[in-house]
């Protein structure tokens, strides 16, 4: 008789614990898949050394963007677009009583930057400060990768 191996879970799901492999392994794709997906600007693991980390919400987060991209056949770029303008939740129209308790979701339509609140420009200039920072980091990713 077989034991049943018990459901390991992190103690917090925004813990980078799972490498690359492992988690294309629990997402049921390619290593490359979550590589290019990083290149793209849409996950951003963490790093420690040359080695790539994700968390248990970077995960859930993949299989959204895989259901956006596979079952409503939304294109990479298009959905890069979707997401600058709308939050995650918008796009796959999850419910409130869903997206409310995601520990996952990604709103990029909202700066990060400091801004005034009520500040259209400011607003504008900081999310494109956003957008300039995302841009530098795959950038500065790629020239570490190919050089």
């Amino acid at each position: 008789m077989a034991r049943r191996k018990p459901d390991v879970t992190p103690m917090r799901p925004d813990v980078p614990i799972y490498p690359i492999g492992v988690a294309a392994r629990i997402l049921g794709v390619h290593p490359r898949t979550l590589r290019i997906y990083e290149n793209e600007g849409l996950i951003e693991p963490a790093h420690v050394g040359s080695r790539r980390l994700f968390s248990t919400n970077d995960i859930q987060w993949i299989r959204c963007l895989r259901s956006f991209i596979h079952d409503e056949g939304i294109s990479i770029p298009g959905l890069k677009k979707l997401l600058n303008l709308v939050p995650c939740w918008e796009v796959g129209g999850c419910p409130p009583e869903v997206h409310e308790h995601c520990q996952a979701r990604v709103d990029r339509a909202v700066a990060k930057t400091l801004h005034m609140v009520g500040d259209d420009a400011a607003a504008r200039e900081a999310k494109e400060a956003d957008r300039e920072k995302r841009k530098t980091a795959v950038q500065k990713k790629k020239q570490q990768f190919s050089g």
